[in-house]
C-alpha cells in the first residue's frame, strides 16, 4: 500500500531537511576546520585521507573531500549495487565546501576575519591556522570532535550523509561479512595509521583513536541517542495505513498487540516496530502525516535477534 501525502506538505519537510544539512554543515565544517584539521588530528574518514593530501599538494581538504567520496560513490554503485538518496549527494557536496570556506584563510580572503594574526601559531617551524593554540592541542581536540560529530549527528538526522567511509564499510561488511562495528574500526584503523606514517607522527595514532571515540559517541547523541536500535509503540485508529507505509517505506515489520483502552474499555490494536535510529524521525513524520493525533512512545532496544537485524546494513537511500 503507499500513501500519498499534500504535495505541499512534503516540500515543506524536504526544504526543511534540505536548509538542515546545511546547518548541521557548519558544525561538521568548524570541527574539521578550525580545530582537527590544522593539527592533523582528523578521526580517521576522508577528512583523515584529506590530511595527507594536502600535506604532499596543498589542495584544499574541503576539494579533496569530495573528490574522495566521488570514486566511492561509483564504487559503491557497481559493486554493491548501493542507490544513494539526493540528500547524502547533496551533504556530501555541502560538507565539504562548508569545510573549505570555513577555513580561516579563506574566511580572511571574503572579508569575515579582518586579522590573521589570533589564529596564527608555529607548530614545529610550520605556520598553521587554528582557533586554538598548539598548548591547547587536547582542547582542541575535544572540542573538534564533539562539533564534528554534533555536525554528522545532525546531518543523519536530516535525512543526509556524507558518504566517506559509509561506502567501503558497507562494501567488507557485504564481501566479507563481517560486523559493521568490526568493519568500521578495520576500515578508520587504516585510515588513522596512513595519516600517523604518510605524515610521520606517532602521536597522530594516538589522537586518531581519541578523536574517533569522541565523535562516534557524539554523532550517536545526535542522530537519535546511544542504542542503535529502537523499539516504537504506536497506537492510532488509522492501523492499516500506518502499517502499510512501515512495510512499503521503511521495509520493517510491525506486529499488532490487541489491547483495551483503558479510559473508554474500547479495543484497540497497539503497533510495535524494530527499527534502526536513523528511521525514527522519519517514521514519526509518516504517523503525523496519517494521524496527528496518534500516541507513540519511543523506547531503546539494546540487543536484537531476528530477520532484518542480525547483519544490517548501512542504509543512505531517499525513503520517500
Amino acid at each position: 500500500m503507499t500513501i500519498k501525502y499534500p504535495q505541499k506538505q512534503r516540500l515543506k519537510r524536504e526544504l526543511i531537511n534540505y536548509l538542515g544539512i546545511i546547518f548541521a554543515s557548519v558544525f561538521f565544517a568548524a570541527g574539521y576546520s578550525w580545530f582537527l584539521l590544522p593539527y592533523n588530528m582528523a578521526p580517521g574518514g576522508v577528512g583523515g585521507i584529506s590530511q595527507i593530501i594536502y600535506a604532499f599538494t596543498g589542495l584544499p581538504n574541503g576539494v579533496s573531500m569530495i573528490l574522495i567520496n566521488l570514486p566511492l560513490f561509483v564504487i559503491s554503485f557497481i559493486f554493491i549495487g548501493k542507490s544513494f538518496g539526493s540528500k547524502s549527494l547533496y551533504g556530501m557536496f555541502v560538507s565539504g565546501i562548508m569545510t573549505d570556506l570555513l577555513s580561516f584563510r579563506v574566511m580572511h580572503k571574503i572579508g569575515i576575519i579582518k586579522d590573521l594574526a589570533p589564529y596564527t601559531h608555529i607548530v614545529e617551524g610550520k605556520e598553521i591556522l587554528a582557533l586554538l593554540p598548539p598548548q591547547e592541542i587536547f582542547l582542541s581536540a575535544i572540542a573538534g570532535s564533539v562539533l564534528l560529530g554534533l555536525g554528522l549527528g545532525l546531518i543523519f538526522r536530516f535525512r543526509g550523509s556524507t558518504g566517506g567511509t559509509d561506502i567501503p564499510v558497507a562494501l567488507i561488511r557485504q564481501k566479507a561479512n563481517l560486523s559493521i562495528g568490526t568493519s568500521y574500526y578495520i576500515v578508520e584503523t587504516g585510515i588513522i595509521l596512513a595519516v600517523a606514517i604518510f605524515l610521520g607522527d606517532p602521536k597522530l595514532l594516538i589522537w586518531g583513536y581519541i578523536n574517533l571515540f569522541i565523535t562516534t559517541r557524539i554523532t550517536d547523541l545526535a542522530s537519535e541517542g546511544l542504542p542503535y536500535i529502537k523499539g516504537v509503540y504506536i497506537i492510532s485508529n488509522n492501523v492499516d495505513e500506518i502499517r502499510g507505509v512501515i512495510f512499503d517505506r521503511l521495509q520493517r515489520g510491525v506486529t499488532l498487540l490487541k489491547g483495551v483502552s483503558g479510559f473508554n474499555q474500547r479495543d484497540i490494536y497497539v503497533m510495535f516496530c524494530v527499527l534502526n535510529r536513523r528511521q525514527v524521525p522519519l517514521l514519526t513524520d509518516m504517523v503525523k502525516e496519517i494521524d496527528p493525533d496518534a500516541f507513540m512512545v519511543v523506547t531503546d532496544v539494546y540487543d536484537v535477534m531476528g530477520y532484518g537485524f542480525k547483519s544490517r546494513k548501512i542504509n543512505l537511500k531517499d525513503n520517500g
